[in-house]
């Protein structure tokens, strides 16, 4: 295990994860429905109108789109996405 910063609310801890014990929950949450919302739009939309239809802030979904999880929605054609990277 390594001594880490939290992505979400920059406090240190030691774990695996990227987030603190305290974070989890709502990373967990957050990430499954971008997932669902990606699911159900089959048109991709810029990601500031996904936070604004998710709620979920434009610095985690461009953190979601770097995970593995996500890395067929990077193959597909986002040439009129406007992604933060």
């Amino acid at each position: 295990m390594d001594f880490k910063k939290c992505e979400r609310c920059g406090c240190f801890f030691v774990t695996n994860s990227s987030v603190c014990p305290k974070c989890e929950p709502k990373e967990t949450f957050e990430m499954q429905k971008f997932k669902d919302y990606l699911n159900q739009n089959i048109s991709l939309d810029s990601i500031k109108d996904v936070s604004i239809n998710t709620g979920i802030s434009e610095k985690n979904l461009n953190r979601f789109i770097k995970k593995s999880e996500f890395s067929n929605l990077m193959k597909q054609d986002t040439s009129n996405i406007k992604i933060n990277l």
